[in-house]
């Protein structure tokens, strides 16, 4: 079988991610399955496949919704038609027999991710490389997780997620299962682009992606001590100050008086549609989840960052990120007796100003 390296010298994969981004673009599943096919039909090695063409794709699309040049409905459709390619894969390229399998790997996203696709591209590359795979798929609740672990016994578990804000959730998850004496690689853009957040939460090992994840696996893990159960606060010291479950409790009614507050601030938002009341109620809930996320962390960069990046967001669809700031104001006046909430909204605060500051670029097709 041809190798990775020859079939990116010959220009195998590179067609491949050609033929599959146009094929998603127009939402041909037809044509996005020939792209793939013919790339293993001339030799292309079915993990590259995986990762440096149907993944690869996957995060141009992901770039594609950031810029506003796809809709959510349009990356919804890519995703479906890149998981039935994956699916007819595992069908159409044998692994090798699992009878010789040393080791038996669960793969999950933890509860509340819906972003299944990287922890699946991991379920098959593991099956290709030998292991046994039990993918569970999409949130899996940490009790139904336990439960399958108490009867299936795997060598170690792969934990997904892509979204910070299931990190409280991940560490739950982390540490139930270690109780029972299992080990656990935490993987996905939740934990940090340097993995700063599996540490922080105590999971035995941190992979960057699919590659890096089967080859920790390969060498293996050492199993933690089974029956020690770690509270939150063992790891978080700093999580003492309640600060993180307070916020957490009174989020409905945070978004609720912020949004009161900004029609008062903002009469505009009186004239809002239906849709653009949502929108904006939606905004206001992601800002005090994140906030509640850099309250379990103690990470200011994780609100900030969110704050950064919705604002680019924001601007591509040619929203101002300064209608970001008077929420934080608002959040401030609710929480005025929370110092380390106090302190990331001041940060998050700076990082707009910051923004405002900027030379202003011209945007697609705007004049120079």
């Amino acid at each position: 079988m041809t190798d990775m390296t020859t079939a990116q010298a010959d220009g195998t994969l590179e067609r491949a991610r050609e033929g599959l981004w146009q094929a998603v673009c127009a939402r041909d599943e037809d044509a996005a399955a020939r792209a793939v096919f013919a790339a293993l039909d001339d030799g292309a090695d079915a993990e590259a496949v995986l990762l440096d063409v149907i993944a690869h794709t996957q995060r141009e699309v992901g770039r594609a919704w950031a810029e506003n040049r796809f809709s959510v409905a349009q990356e919804h459709s890519a995703t479906a038609i890149h998981e039935r390619i994956i699916a007819a894969m595992a069908h159409r390229v044998p692994a090798p027999p699992t009878e010789a399998a040393t080791t038996t790997v669960t793969v999950a996203c933890v509860d509340g991710e819906w972003h299944a696709l990287p922890a699946r591209l991991l379920a098959e590359v593991l099956r290709l490389r030998g292991h046994r795979v039990d993918f569970l798929g999409a949130q899996v609740p940490t009790p139904h997780l336990i439960a399958h672990l108490h009867a299936t016994a795997p060598t170690a578990v792969a934990l997904s997620s892509s979204l910070p804000l299931r990190l409280p959730t991940a560490h739950s998850a982390i540490t139930a299962v270690q109780a029972i004496g299992i080990p656990v690689v935490a993987g996905g853009a939740a934990f940090g682009v340097d993995g700063r957040y599996a540490r922080l939460l105590g999971a035995d090992a941190w992979a960057p992606d699919a590659r890096s994840a089967a080859g920790l696996l390969a060498r293996g893990l050492p199993r933690p001590a089974a029956g020690a159960v770690r509270q939150s606060v063992d790891d978080l010291p700093h999580l003492v100050d309640q600060e993180y479950t307070l916020v957490t409790r009174t989020r409905r009614q945070l978004v609720r008086n912020t949004l009161a507050g900004l029609e008062e601030r903002l009469p505009a938002m009186r004239a809002y549609s239906e849709a653009q009341r949502e929108r904006t109620a939606e905004d206001v809930s992601h800002i005090v989840e994140f906030l509640a996320c850099a309250l379990y962390t103690d990470d200011a960069g994780l609100f900030t960052g969110f704050l950064d990046w919705t604002a680019d967001i924001l601007e591509a669809r040619q929203v101002p990120a300064r209608v970001l700031d008077p929420a934080l104001v608002l959040l401030q006046k609710e929480l005025k007796d929370f110092p380390r909430t106090l302190g990331l909204l001041d940060q998050g605060r700076d990082t707009l100003r910051r923004r405002d500051t900027r030379p202003s670029v011209p945007g697609p097709g705007a004049p120079a």
